[in-house]
């Protein structure tokens, strides 16, 4: 996978914390200015506007221009791909610890 493919993919974009943080902060409110998302972290505008173009590139987060500020909102229907893989493995683990507690029962 070459760079650009990756700093689209979901599951990359969510591998940091700080985008990870991000996503939360969005998910909470329905829409911030990048100076109220800034002030959230201990790094500076540029920062955090590299990792915004991250998310909005895996299509997490779209913003709109409003006069000289940019704002910025979740758009979580990209997490599906993450709900579905997750679920999978839930499955696994559920008919495992029924297996464990059927043994234990015997």
């Amino acid at each position: 996978m070459n760079a650009q493919n990756q700093e689209r993919d979901v599951f990359a974009a969510i591998a940091d914390p700080t985008r990870r943080k991000l996503l939360r902060l969005l998910a909470e409110a329905e829409e911030l200015p990048l100076h109220e998302l800034t002030s959230q972290f201990q790094m500076g505008r540029t920062a955090v506007s590299k990792h915004l173009a991250i998310l909005k590139e895996a299509e997490l987060v779209a913003d709109r221009r409003m006069g000289r500020e940019t704002k910025y909102r979740l758009n979580a229907a990209p997490l599906q791909e993450i709900k579905d893989w997750v679920s999978f493995y839930e499955k696994f683990w559920e008919e495992r610890v029924r297996h464990l507690k059927n043994f234990l029962e015997e």
